[in-house]
């Protein structure tokens, strides 16, 4: 007679606000346990953790961190094996967003946008591929459709995340086929500080082929279908309501 299989372990950086919080509220539905990185949203933490260990005891840690200190990055996949005993997705969530125009760039500015965006995710997913490997377990990393489309004033970040567009098809190659990696590329989904202007809005929604902006739900469905998805690997799979059609 076989044992239950157990619940799937995920590790999410960025994990406790706005799209990585309502990830890892489906994710959990669904009966996966969770590691939730925050770096400085405690408080948002603590009550996510509350929220979901209400519904389901002892399914969800926290670990705070600053991803910009590599030599940090293995203590997130140590605390993780250490309170659920095993590692099956890994989830780089966690972005720094902010206009960097040309003439305006600085070394800091370069630290903080490509470490977050770039850096980090890739010497994350090394420090827990061994440990995924052993669950042929896989890898998403949330990147943007401005990773192939440049977004204006935004040169710096759109380099970061082309940048991880292609640590995502490299991983993919060189970690099969034991782990899969993929990524998800959000469209309009949530309205950024930035764009909060309605002017802004309107321009943007007038590009998108579905006339709406996405919401956080559909981004964990494609979150989902690519953690259960045993035949994909190396794959950008853009929500952004045919956006890119019309760029």
């Amino acid at each position: 007679m076989h044992s239950p299989a157990l619940p799937k372990v995920v590790l999410m950086t960025g994990a406790v606000k706005r799209i990585g919080a309502n990830l890892a509220r489906q994710l959990h539905a669904l009966g996966m346990n969770l590691m939730l990185h925050y770096r400085y949203s405690e408080a948002a933490a603590d009550a996510l953790q509350a929220e979901l260990n209400a519904i389901r005891p002892a399914s969800v840690g926290l670990v705070q961190a600053d991803l910009l200190d590599i030599a940090g990055l293995p203590r997130l996949v140590q605390a993780t094996l250490e309170q659920f005993g095993q590692l099956d997705v890994l989830i780089n969530n966690a972005s720094s967003f902010y206009p960097t125009p040309v003439g305006e760039i600085t070394l800091e500015h370069w630290a903080d946008l490509i470490g977050s965006n770039l850096q980090a995710p890739l010497f994350l997913s090394q420090a827990a591929a061994p440990h995924l490997k052993q669950q042929q377990g896989c890898i998403i990393n949330i990147v943007d459709i401005h990773g192939e489309r440049p977004l204006k004033n935004y040169p710096l970040y759109s380099v970061a995340k082309a940048g991880l567009i292609m640590v995502t098809k490299a991983l993919a190659k060189e970690l099969a086929p034991d782990v899969r990696v993929n990524g998800v590329a959000p469209g309009a989904i949530l309205w950024a500080e930035q764009q909060e202007d309605d002017t802004v809005q309107r321009q943007v929604l007038s590009q998108i082929v579905l006339q709406r902006r996405g919401s956080p739900e559909d981004i964990a469905q494609a979150a989902i279908y690519l953690i259960e998805a045993g035949y994909v690997t190396g794959q950008i799979l853009q929500i952004d309501g045919g956006r890119t059609l019309n760029q």
